[in-house]
C-alpha cells in the first residue's frame, strides 16, 4: 500500500503548489481504506515520559494541523502522531503563498503562521478516536492577537488534558511574531509554572508529559538557561528542534531566499549540533525527541547518537515519501545485531559534535 502510494501519488503531489499538495494528502489519508500497521519488532520499543512508544519515529507537527487524521498516521507505521500546532480561537494564518519547496536542497520553507481551525474543532476529532489506542501529542500554541499568551497554553492544556497523550509547548516557531520572546529565561520560568500547574490540576492522578519544543536559532547562552528552566521546572522533555531563520549557504534554490522557518535536509547539521548540545546541559534529566532532517535512516541514526530517544519526521516524508518510515526501522533493527539495544546508541556522539566547528 505504501509503495503504490509512493510510485503513483508523489508524482502527482510534487507537481501541485505545496499548500495545495499538502491538503490533498490529509484528504486522501482521510478517505483511505488504510489497513491496520502491523505489529513492530519489541526491539523498537521506547519507554520515555511515562508512555511506551511501540517505535521510536513519530510524525512531527505541522502535518496534522488539525488532529484530522491521527489514526490514519499510525496505520502507516509510525509510533506517534503528534498533532497541530493548535490554536485556541481559529485563525488564518499568514496569506498564501506561505508553503515552498527548495527542490535543489531537499528542503522546504514555511510560515504559515499558526494556521489553524482552532481548539473546539480539534477537540472535537480527539474525543471521537478515544478508546482507538496509539500515542497522540498535542502540540499547542497562542493565538497572534492574544495579549496573555500563557493564557492561551493553560487554556490548551485544561482543554485537551482529557484526550492528549503528551503536550508540546510550541514556543519556537519564527512565523508568529514575539513567539520566540517565550524562550527568554523569565519569560519561560513563569509560562511552564503556569502549564504545568494546569496540566496537574485537570490531571492529579495520571498527568500527561509535557515537552518543550525550542528553536535551533538560540545562543549556547540561551540554551543554557533554557536547559536550565526545564530541569527546575521538571518538564518531562524537550525537543530539538523547530524551523530555523537561518540559511545556509549552500543552499541553490531561489526559494531559500522566501522568508519564514527552513525545514528539511538542510536544517539538518544545525538542529543535529542543537541536540547534541542540549542532551550534553540535560545530563539524562530527561529524554529528548530528535527533529530537523530526517530524510534517510543514516540520518535517524545520527539523531540518537546525538542525544536523541525519539525522533519525529516531517518534511522528509515530501521528498522520500511514506516508505521512509519503514526503511528507517528497518536499519533500526539491523542495527540493533546481538545484544544491542537501542539505548547503546543515544548520545554516544554528543559530546565528539559539541567539540567541532558550528554549522554553517
Amino acid at each position: 500500500m505504501i509503495g503504490l502510494f509512493d510510485r503513483f501519488a508523489r508524482p502527482l503531489l510534487r507537481a501541485l503548489d505545496p499548500e495545495d499538495a499538502h491538503a490533498l494528502t490529509i484528504r486522501a489519508l482521510r478517505l483511505a481504506p488504510l489497513p491496520k500497521a502491523a505489529p513492530d519488532d519489541p526491539r523498537l520499543a521506547v519507554k520515555a515520559f511515562g508512555l511506551t512508544f511501540p517505535n521510536p519515529v513519530g510524525v512531527a507537527a505541522g502535518l496534522d494541523k488539525n488532529a484530522e487524521v491521527p489514526d490514519a498516521l499510525l496505520r502507516l507505521g509510525f509510533g506517534f502522531v503528534e498533532v497541530g500546532t493548535i490554536t485556541p480561537r481559529p485563525q488564518p494564518g499568514n496569506p498564501r503563498p506561505r508553503l515552498f519547496r527548495l527542490e535543489a536542497d531537499g528542503g522546504v520553507v514555511n510560515r504559515y503562521g499558526f494556521n489553524s481551525e482552532g481548539a473546539t474543532a480539534a477537540l472535537a476529532r480527539l474525543r471521537a478516536r478515544q478508546g482507538k489506542g496509539g500515542i497522540v501529542g498535542v502540540n499547542v500554541g497562542a493565538n497572534k492577537d492574544t495579549a496573555d499568551r500563557g493564557a492561551d497554553y493553560v487554556r490548551l492544556i485544561e482543554m485537551f488534558a482529557p484526550v492528549a497523550s503528551y503536550f508540546t509547548v510550541n514556543v519556537s516557531s519564527p512565523n508568529t511574531p514575539g513567539l520566540r520572546d517565550l524562550q527568554r529565561a523569565a519569560a519561560l520560568d513563569d509560562l511552564l509554572a503556569r502549564v504545568l500547574a494546569a496540566r496537574d490540576r485537570a490531571l492529579k492522578a495520571h498527568p500527561a508529559p509535557v515537552l518543550l519544543k525550542i528553536a535551533p536559532d538560540l545562543t549556547l547562552s540561551e540554551l543554557d538557561d533554557i536547559v536550565g528552566v526545564a530541569r527546575r521546572r521538571r518538564v518531562d522533555g524537550m525537543i530539538v528542534s523547530n524551523t530555523t531563520v537561518s540559511r545556509p549557504a549552500s543552499l541553490q534554490d531561489a526559494a531559500g531566499k522566501e522568508g519564514g522557518g527552513l525545514s528539511g535536509k538542510p536544517l539538518f547539521p544545525l538542529a543535529t549540533r542543537m541536540l547534541a548540545e542540549t542532551y550534553v546541559r540535560a545530563e539524562s534529566a530527561f529524554p529528548l525527541i530528535g527533529a530537523g532532517g530526517i530524510d534517510s535512516a543514516t540520518a535517524a541514526l545520527a539523531k540518537f547518537r546525538a542525544g536523541a530517544n525519539l525522533v519525529q519526521l516531517y518534511s522528509g516524508l515530501v521528498f522520500r515519501g511514506l516508505g521512509l518510515v519503514g526503511e528507517i526501522k528497518a536499519r533500526l533493527l539491523e542495527s540493533l545485531n546481538g545484544s544491542r539495544r537501542l539505548a547503546d546508541f543515544i548520545g554516544v556522539d554528543a559530546a565528539t559534535l559539541t567539540a567541532e566547528p558550528w554549522p554553517e
